[in-house]
């Protein structure tokens, strides 16, 4: 089965912060904190601050991709009035320590992320140019859905009502 192929792509550059852990078992936590309008020609993994307890990184470049069956997705995330973007980081076992496998603009798929292994899924927001490319992406494919309310069947009120004994064979006339 293929997958189908998103209508637009947007390029957006992920920045990732390491903050050292208080807890005594984590050395450090790990957590996507923006999200940049286009590719910058940046390295990816370059460090962008180093401040005593934090590091701040370029993790690199990746495509929102916009599909138009998640148009109404989009659009309920525009709404919100604070539009997201998730961000996935997936352990790497090896320096660097994360791989940025995905970012996008359906909330269901951020959610869907969240569900399988011990991939880091965070919100960030939605840089303006990112949000007026999706906005305007919406005004063009969202067909909306009608609600169709379904009418229920009338219940047969005899359903359940009791019934008089069914008639007894009688085994001995059939002999």
């Amino acid at each position: 089965m293929s997958r189908p192929q998103p209508m637009q792509r947007l390029p957006v550059g992920v920045v990732v912060e390491r903050r050292r852990s208080r807890n005594p078992w984590v050395d450090f936590v790990w957590r996507p904190v923006a999200a940049l309008p286009g590719a910058p020609d940046t390295a990816p993994w370059t460090v962008l601050s180093d401040q005593s307890d934090t590091t701040t990184f370029y993790a690199g470049a990746l495509e929102v991709e916009l599909y138009p069956t998640s148009a109404e997705y989009y659009r309920d995330n525009l709404a919100t009035g604070q539009p997201m973007l998730w961000v996935v980081l997936r352990p790497t076992e090896i320096e660097p320590p994360f791989e940025v496998i995905a970012v996008t603009a359906d909330p269901n798929e951020g959610e869907a992320f969240t569900q399988a292994g011990n991939d880091l899924v965070e919100p960030v927001a939605m840089p303006a140019s990112v949000r007026e490319a999706v906005q305007s992406f919406v005004t063009a494919h969202d067909v909306g859905t009608t609600f169709f309310k379904r009418e229920r069947d009338q219940a047969d009120p005899e359903a359940l009502a009791r019934r008089a004994p069914a008639a007894k064979r009688d085994d001995d006339e059939r002999t």
